[in-house]
């Protein structure tokens, strides 16, 4: 059974808890590298064999920061990717229900046709976590792997390995610097933790 710590970034310069950044490759905020340093104590006494990223730095860095205590290199990934968010990207909520409120009424009704404009859509994201989810099916089923990516594609990439309808993504919602971890097996996949944030304790909130 191989295990999965699946983390997201830490927040960012620009924000990431109010705004969409999808493919703009912002850096993290202070605050955010030291959420990245609270994953790195958090799982320093776990066996971690491999590490896999998004190659956009906020991404990165936080894999950086966890993957020192192990002494593991990192396999930055562009499937691991946040969303294409198109125009409304670096927009908040309030700013897409004003400016593209079509797009705004797909998400709030969490339909599953929702492509954001000029961006991509959820069916493109699921393809392409299924990618990832590729070199996820060749390794070892001893082994223990960590990937460090973005919201959208973490919510996506549980729903596929624990076989459920993508229309669930929108359930699932990982807070910035998060830990959840999957046990996978050839008779399917087990969620035993999501969201955990204890090691962010006394920490100011993003």
């Amino acid at each position: 059974m191989s295990r999965l710590f699946l983390v997201r970034h830490g927040e960012t310069a620009l924000k990431s808890s109010l705004r969409l950044w999808g493919h703009t490759d912002v850096e993290l905020s202070a605050l955010g590298l030291e959420q990245a340093e609270r994953l790195r104590d958090r799982l320093a006494p776990e066996k971690i064999d491999f590490v896999y990223s998004s190659d956009l730095k906020r991404a990165v860095v936080t894999a950086r920061t966890i993957a020192s205590r192990h002494q593991l290199d990192i396999t930055s990934c562009t499937e691991l990717r946040e969303f294409n968010y198109g125009k409304v990207e670096g927009l908040t909520f309030e700013e897409i229900d004003q400016l593209y409120p079509e797009c705004s009424r797909y998400l709030k009704e969490r339909n599953t046709d929702l492509r954001f404009p000029d961006g991509e859509g959820l069916a493109e994201l699921g393809k392409r976590v299924g990618k990832f989810i590729e070199r996820l099916e060749k390794h070892e089923a001893e082994d223990a792997i960590l990937v460090v990516s973005h919201s959208g594609v973490l919510r996506t990439l549980i729903c596929r390995l624990l076989g459920i309808e993508l229309r669930h993504v929108f359930q699932f919602i990982p807070g910035l610097a998060s830990l959840s971890i999957v046990e996978t097996c050839p008779g399917g996949a087990i969620l035993n933790l999501f969201n955990g944030i204890s090691h962010l304790d006394h920490l100011p909130s993003a």
